[in-house]
């Protein structure tokens, strides 16, 4: 077949349907044009720059994608198929394990193919494992510190039941993870039982070593950070393991990687796809090519909200979606309530029937690779590589400085992921990264999940904690809502108004329709007169009656006035504004503390 009739064949649109770039930026600028974002005098081109978002990694995120010829050369996912449903078990320290060996069983009768294994060296891995076929269902420790004495306890219960345990297994050695999350552990010695883990999971067929990038993200790392890290740390163990004596293939045999999967469904499609891109690349320079990479992915812990914990099951949902389109080998989705604490049954059911939706009813998992081709997958999916690229040399650098302490050091990184958390909070404070049920539409109401306290929280800082925090002690005063006209004239501020406030913890009491500046003197003094009000209404009601209306309620007993708009909106003195773009962080603390 020559190329003209193959590339006729791959045409699916119609001729008719068959449109060129410039058509496509004229209808566009059409549409902008109308909303206000184009004039009549820009050119059709600009479309691109008004549409383009940048990420905290700085990398230009297009509408569209368009073709490179580069595209054709990168690694790609190669699992087709199912991928390994994998939960999350906990038997740390104070912890139940009996209650976390229920669970276990639940979730492998319920489908789930593997057990991600959170333990340390008071964990009874006879109990929370009993039942469990260990040749069957892979265990995969999750141990930071003692993971050699935990690994070794999985291996006597092995040879007590006289079984043998799955090849997919892994004894989760990550030293390096658990430095960077500052947990007490000797890098030398910590190295030491790095390569003594491998030389025991090479000679009983299992895997040894995690590289868990989620310790980067769990403290607030972009995802070229993460990825930056995660290859650097697969290196360091490469070395680590060659100059032990293992052939550069056996040693990159025994590594699994383990990343965050958020609710940005195309970022980390693209973060997968990279990651696999840039480890192709390590084991094509160190002799091991051909040895597949491992991936195992787990739905952010920092991006779930403790409040309105019910929207989590739709961040887990395209969490999953993105790592199964990504290539995951194994993906975990973290129960809706796990913010909450030690999740229940029905959030574990929740969390791997999202799975079993994917897989058996959306098929999701019956293609490999089903982003690849995606002009804009893989646009974002080479730039993410390139700036991986260069994060893994930036940390290679660094670690072979001489003030690297242990070899590695560490506090580099974490000023740069520093950086990336107060320009993220940034935007969090500003409600330009909204979080739903927290910084929108909040619920004062509503009545949290009462779990036990989970020690896994601790390793992750969650997106809004600073919301969260005003969550936590809500106040016992109200805002005076100051609603001037018809419901239908201030119903729109007043909603901005009330949503913003209950971000921070803060309700209101609402005047209702209001015909005038007595009106509503009179309804605000039947509210008992609280210190802080809030006026809501039209630009139109503003310039009838809003000076009126300020110094009705000054007089009545208001100290704090807040106007739900610009500063401007009325002609008269005001104490604060509220509008979009405000920084809510701030607004909602100095409301609160007029309050108090």
């Amino acid at each position: 077949m020559n190329d003209a009739v193959r590339d006729d064949s791959l045409r699916l649109a119609q001729p008719a349907d068959a449109h060129s770039q410039e058509e496509w930026e004229a209808a566009t600028a059409a549409v902008l044009r109308k909303s206000g974002r184009l004039t009549s005098d820009d050119a059709d081109s600009l479309v691109w720059d008004k549409l383009t978002r940048t990420s905290l990694d700085g990398l230009r995120i297009a509408p569209l994608g368009l073709p490179e010829a580069s595209f054709a050369d990168a690694a790609r996912p190669a699992r087709s198929g199912p991928w390994d449903i994998r939960s999350l078990v906990s038997g740390l320290s104070g912890m139940d394990a009996k209650a976390a060996n229920e669970a276990a069983l639940v979730d492998l009768d319920g489908g789930v193919s593997s057990l991600w294994v959170a333990a340390d060296e008071t964990t009874d891995l006879a109990v929370l494992l009993d039942k469990v076929l260990l040749d069957l269902a892979p265990i995969v420790l999750d141990a930071p510190v003692g993971a050699v004495k935990v690994a070794q306890g999985l291996l006597t219960l092995v040879a007590e039941r006289g079984t043998g345990l799955h090849a997919a297994t892994n004894l989760g050695a990550d030293p390096m993870g658990a430095l960077l999350r500052d947990l007490p552990l000797a890098p030398d010695e910590a190295f030491a039982e790095l390569v003594d883990l491998a030389r025991l999971a090479e000679g009983i067929g299992v895997r040894a070593i995690v590289v868990d990038a989620t310790a980067a993200h769990d403290i607030g790392a972009s995802d070229v950070q993460e990825l930056g890290w995660s290859i650097a740390v697969g290196v360091a163990y490469l070395r680590a393991l060659t100059e032990a004596g293992f052939s550069p293939a056996v040693a990159a045999a025994l590594i699994e990687f383990r990343y965050a999967a958020t609710d940005e469904q195309f970022p980390t499609i693209a973060k997968l796809r990279a990651a696999r891109q840039l480890w192709s690349r390590v084991l094509e320079l160190s002799g091991a090519e051909g040895v597949e990479m491992r991936i195992h992915a787990v739905s952010s812990r920092p991006m779930l909200s403790k409040y309105d914990p019910y929207v989590n099951m739709l961040r887990g949902t395209v969490a999953a979606f993105a790592a199964g389109v990504g290539g995951a080998d194994a993906v975990t989705v973290l129960p809706f309530d796990s913010a909450n604490g030690v999740p229940d049954g029905f959030g574990r059911r929740i969390a791997r029937n999202v799975s079993h939706l994917l897989i058996d009813e959306s098929h999701v998992a019956a293609v490999a690779d089903p982003a690849g081709g995606s002009f804009a997958v893989e646009k974002l999916t080479a730039d993410m590589a390139a700036a991986g690229w260069e994060a893994f040399i930036q940390l290679e650098e660094e670690w072979t400085g001489a003030n690297a302490v242990g070899g590695h050091d560490f506090s580099p990184f974490r000023d740069r992921i520093a950086a990336v958390v107060a320009e993220r909070e940034k935007a969090i404070a500003r409600r330009k990264r909204p979080i739903t049920g927290l910084t929108e539409f909040p619920n004062l109401a509503e009545t949290l999940p009462e779990r036990p306290a989970d020690p896994l929280n601790e390793r992750a800082v969650r997106y809004g904690a600073s919301f969260e925090a005003l969550r936590d002690t809500p106040t016992t005063g109200k805002v005076f809502l100051a609603t001037i006209g018809t419901v239908a004239q201030h119903t729109a501020r007043a909603t901005f108004a009330t949503n913003l406030l209950a971000a921070g913890g803060i309700g209101v009491e609402v005047a209702g329709a209001t015909s005038d500046a007595e009106e509503l003197a009179g309804k605000y003094r039947s509210a008992g007169a609280p210190p802080v009000v809030c006026l809501a209404g039209s630009d139109k009601t503003y310039a009838a009656w809003g000076v009126d209306a300020i110094a009705a309620l000054r007089e009545a007993g208001a100290t704090h006035v807040i106007i739900a708009g610009k500063p401007d909106a009325v002609d008269a003195e005001v104490d604060d504004a509220a509008s979009m773009g405000v920084d809510a962080l701030a607004f909602l603390t100095a409301t609160r503390e007029k309050l108090a």
